[in-house]
């Protein structure tokens, strides 16, 4: 399986550890794809920042092809954060930087490049809605990321975003359980295909043609393991995409219940050891509290 991360990377400044780490979320979906034993690439824009070159060696260290990038006059994204008895709290953002000032426009070259693609993921942080349309037309499945914030949700973004989307996943942890079913139910009649909702430690559910698959968090009985969150939805979604598709997931076809309720496990089980990993996948390095400069 070929996984491809576009759109929208980012460095995670937590600013209680004075510590820098790689991160986005098309980042992170293609670093754990290739660790559930996808091959993975990442297709995006770096600053021409310090930031940006160390973004890249990154995930070239993880074995994750950058072929494709482009490097654009401009500043890195980053996102100050903290964490607080184990949960993330952010403190602001830079605005994505160039990633999403400039972001990557797909030419036929990249759109050839694309289709050499099992699956593609994207988020409503790559600014790549408009052409979701010529990402679909490459054959490639294509997952997607809605997040939390409102402004995402609203009929004229699901209309206009979920046609092409295979896979959607959407963060429904401040939501009760029906919340959470209107909410996917919304998704999928905005037309895409599957739709998972993770919800904390209350677990996830998948929609599957009008069928709703629920299971539960997998939690450590020892808290002391537990480091922070970051990531823990990226690292789900990589395992639920990898699982379905080695179940021969195909655009078109609903995945048998069997493989979607494997796929949920494995989503889950990746997401609980997430919960033990600082950042999203490491390569941390220091910065002055005086400068918040990289060293």
């Amino acid at each position: 399986m070929r996984v491809l991360g576009l759109g929208d990377n980012i460095i995670d400044r937590f600013v209680d550890r004075q510590v820098d780490y790689p991160g986005g979320n098309a980042v992170n979906v293609a670093v754990f794809s290739r660790r559930h034993g996808a091959e993975a690439a990442y297709l995006g824009v770096f600053g021409d920042d310090p930031l940006g070159g160390y973004l890249r060696r990154t995930l070239e260290a993880e074995g994750i092809s950058t072929w494709g990038c482009q490097v654009k006059q401009g500043s890195t994204g980053v996102s100050r954060l903290h964490v607080v008895d184990g949960d993330r709290t952010f403190l602001g953002w830079n605005g994505g930087g160039v990633t999403v000032t400039d972001p990557l426009i797909l030419d036929e070259e990249l759109l050839d490049y694309i289709a050499g693609f099992d699956l593609v993921h994207s988020s409503v942080y790559s600014r790549i809605e408009t052409q979701l349309s010529a990402l679909a037309r490459t054959g490639a499945l294509i997952s997607f990321d809605y997040s939390s914030e409102e402004e995402f949700r609203s009929d004229e973004y699901l209309g206009a975003t979920a046609p092409h989307i295979d896979l959607a996943l959407v963060s429904c942890g401040s939501l009760s359980l029906e919340e959470s079913k209107e909410l996917l139910l919304r998704i999928a009649h905005a037309g895409a295909a599957l739709v998972v909702g993770t919800r904390g430690e209350s677990g996830s559910l998948l929609l599957s043609q009008g069928r709703f698959f629920s299971h539960p968090a997998h939690l450590h009985a020892d808290l002391s393991l537990l480091v922070d969150t970051m990531g823990c939805g990226d690292a789900f979604l990589a395992a639920t995409a990898v699982s379905l598709s080695s179940q021969g997931w195909e655009r078109g076809q609903a995945p048998e219940p069997s493989a979607i309720e494997a796929a949920l496990a494995c989503g889950a089980e990746a997401a609980k050891f997430q919960c033990t990993v600082e950042a999203a996948f490491a390569h941390p390095r220091c910065w002055s509290a005086e400068s918040q400069a990289v060293r």
